[in-house]
């Protein structure tokens, strides 16, 4: 574009009215037609005087449409508008306006459907423009004696500069968004290790000024325990330019700590490390989240322990017969449920007004070895089991200081050899409401019950409750069973010049029931012995009732017809005319001259007697054993005699019989420990039965009642 085509220049003086030199005319023509940059001077009357095509390109305006026009008159509105008023601006106060920008919009200039043929003057040519933003300075100009005619524009298209910092600053802007919704701590490091940038996100946390946190003194905020740790692994990473990354807590400026994750990197700038950027995520609430459910697993593990406990309870109560027994399983329960240190258990007394502490049936267990006094409690008393049959509640002290606001010193000398105890608990045993004593475990450290915990022991005391209301039945008819069962047998043995009888019956304890063993001595009335051992099978009631049967009805035939086959033949007409088909029932009855030893024997399926001899091996009679009573059979006899100095042996089958051992290797076993008897043992028969019950009941459970009879002819005094 040619000078001749922009707005005509004006003659220039030099300085003093001198004549412009022709390097100055040459520069300002130069500025007119070739600056990059947009130049235009306007009067104060806010008119262009003079104007450069590179303005009038920037513009989107004719050069001729500039001239001697007000930039309102030729600009869009909203440009113009600020194009007057920094004019304005500079003319009123008499000085520069830097960094002002203006926005040419896009479109069609004014004038453009004026505009000349195609042949005509390019630079008369007004052309659509794109959105334009301009960097203006504005300099009020200075005429030669002090005048102030105009302003003096300079303007430069920094449209894709503006753009370029648009766009980084809203990556910015993207970038802090997210920092901000991810609640994420973004800091800068020097490459030694020292914060070298303020973190706002820190200060806001921790409250702590860049001056507080820059080099070291982040780590003043992190929590102590974890403090070594990370300020160790920070130096390590930055001598060895590897990525940090680990977890902490930070302690913020409401005094609180929170959890971060965090991660740094070494930002490289060839082979050399420039500076480590890292982000802090607070992790908090995901921390907590996984606290809590690391907490409701435990309470779900514990739940299901002692639901597993509170099972295992039933199931080992249902087998607890006894009271101690019953002691014994809750203890063990218990303390294992809650793990508590010492435990006791006491029932009330038929007045109710004393407790009385029961032994578990297996002392030496560990912590406690049965109670630890045989002294009663009154119910009366500041205890722990008495507030709890008192008051039929749990009653519950976690520490010390909460027993004594609530008993006083009342929980005396009963449990005073436990002084590490800090945590009591005691319940009440109740059976259809009332109270029937008293369940108390205690800790060596002050311990919370919580709630779960507190309905798990309810539900143990429950079940205890009823364990012992049914084992205090089950041992007040066990013993009404056993001296039911004892009235039915001799209350002493007849006393002999050349022979020692000794019994012993064994009634099954697993069983509360009377049962059907019996044994029987008596004198005929030729002063003979007459001896019988017998078995009817079954428990309860019908067996009894047989038992005393068949025991009074040997005694009466005896007295007639003492001959052991005639007997046995006389029970067998009695069973066939009275006792029913099922009622199995064996007996031995042997007729003696305890003079001679001589003697005679019979056999109704019962276990065959014990031979014992100083001279030869123990043995068991090999005669054939006939059948039990009620069975159709010729009553055999057999003659025998007892030697001086040997025994024999008369027993019921629950002495070598039981669910783990059969008859025939029960009496295989019988003999071997007949055989193992020492002579002392042999020689006194009230040792003989210990010894031989002792010997074979030893490692078996006992199921059965066991009738043990010997009879022992001593050697005769020289």
């Amino acid at each position: 574009m040619s000078t001749e085509t922009s707005v005509p220049h004006p003659r220039v003086s030099g300085v003093e009215g001198q004549p412009m030199d022709a390097s100055d005319a040459a520069l300002y023509a130069t500025l007119l037609t070739e600056a990059p940059g947009g130049l235009a001077f306007f009067d104060r009357d806010l008119r262009c005087r003079r104007a450069n095509d590179a303005l009038a390109a920037l513009l989107g305006v004719p050069v001729r449409e500039l001239q001697k026009r007000r930039p309102a008159e030729v600009l869009p509105e909203a440009l113009a508008t600020a194009f007057e008023a920094a004019l304005r601006k500079v003319i009123a106060e008499d000085r520069p306006l830097t960094d002002f920008d203006l926005v040419v919009p896009a479109g069609e200039p004014p004038g453009a459907s004026d505009a000349p043929d195609a042949s005509g003057d390019a630079a008369g040519v007004a052309t659509a423009v794109e959105e334009r933003i301009l960097a203006c300075t504005w300099l009020p100009a200075r005429g030669g004696e002090g005048e102030r005619p105009g302003v003096v524009l300079t303007a430069l298209d920094v449209t894709e500069r503006r753009r370029a910092e648009e766009v980084i600053r809203r990556k910015e802007q993207r970038y802090r968004s997210l920092v901000e919704a991810s609640a994420q701590v973004v800091w800068v490091a020097a490459p030694a290790g020292g914060v070298i940038d303020d973190a706002p996100e820190w200060r806001a946390i921790t409250g702590q000024t860049p001056d507080d946190y820059a080099v070291g003194g982040w780590l003043s905020v992190v929590h102590p325990e974890d403090r070594p740790r990370i300020e160790a692994a920070w130096q390590d990473c930055v001598e060895e330019n590897r990525v940090f990354e680990t977890n902490y807590r930070i302690r913020t400026k409401s005094g609180t700590y929170r959890h971060f994750d965090v991660r740094a990197v070494p930002i490289w700038q060839g082979d050399a490390v420039i500076e480590w950027v890292g982000a802090n995520t607070d992790v908090t609430g995901q921390r907590e989240a996984e606290e809590m459910r690391g907490r409701l697993t435990e309470q779900l593990s514990a739940a299901a322990l002692r639901t597993a406990r509170l099972q295992q309870a039933t199931s080992m109560l249902a087998e607890a017969l006894t009271v101690s027994q019953v002691v014994q399983v809750i203890t063990e329960v218990g303390r294992s449920a809650i793990g508590a240190d010492y435990s006791a258990v006491a029932l009330l007394d038929d007045d109710k007004l004393r407790l009385s502490i029961v032994a578990p049936s297996q002392p030496g267990a560990e912590g406690e070895s049965g109670p630890v006094s045989r002294d009663d409690i009154k119910v009366s008393d500041q205890t722990v089991m008495s507030v709890a049959v008192r008051e039929s509640r749990p009653f519950l002290a976690e520490h010390p200081d909460s027993l004594r606001l609530q008993l006083g010193h009342g929980e005396r000398d009963l449990f005073a050899q436990h002084t590490e105890e800090r945590a009591w608990v005691g319940l009440p045993l109740l059976a259809a409401g009332a109270p029937i004593g008293a369940l108390r475990f205690s800790f060596t450290r002050p311990r919370e019950i919580t709630e779960e915990e507190r309905v798990f022991l309810e539900a143990l005391a429950g079940q205890c409750a009823l364990a012992v209301e049914r084992a205090l039945l089950f041992e007040r008819e066990h013993r009404t069973a056993e001296e039911l069962q004892r009235s039915l047998l001799p209350s002493d043995l007849p006393q002999l010049p050349g022979m020692v009888l000794a019994a012993r019956y064994n009634p099954a304890t697993r069983h509360v029931q009377v049962g059907g063993d019996w044994y029987d001595v008596f004198r005929l009335a030729d002063d003979r012995l007459a001896v019988a051992v017998g078995d009817v099978m079954g428990k309860g009631v019908l067996a009894a009732a047989g038992m005393g049967r068949v025991r009074n009805a040997l005694r009466a035939l005896a007295l007639n017809d003492p001959r052991p086959a005639a007997v046995l033949a006389g029970l067998d007409r009695l069973f066939s005319a009275t006792e029913d088909e099922e009622q199995f029932t064996t007996v031995a009855y042997a007729v003696i001259d305890p003079e001679t030893g001589k003697g005679a024997f019979s056999n109704a399926g019962h276990p065959p007697p014990l031979l014992i001899s100083p001279d030869t091996p123990a043995r068991v009679s090999t005669r054939e054993p006939g059948t039990p009573l009620g069975w159709p059979s010729q009553r055999q006899q057999t003659s025998f005699s007892i030697d001086t100095g040997n025994t024999v042996v008369f027993y019921s089958d629950g002495l070598v019989e039981n669910r783990r051992r059969g008859v025939d290797a029960g009496l295989e076993e019988l003999v071997a420990v007949a055989a193992d008897a020492p002579p002392e043992v042999v020689g006194d028969p009230e040792r003989l039965v210990d010894f031989l019950v002792d010997r074979m009941l030893a490692g078996y459970e006992q199921v059965d009642d066991v009738t043990v009879l010997a009879l022992h002819v001593p050697p005769k005094p020289d």
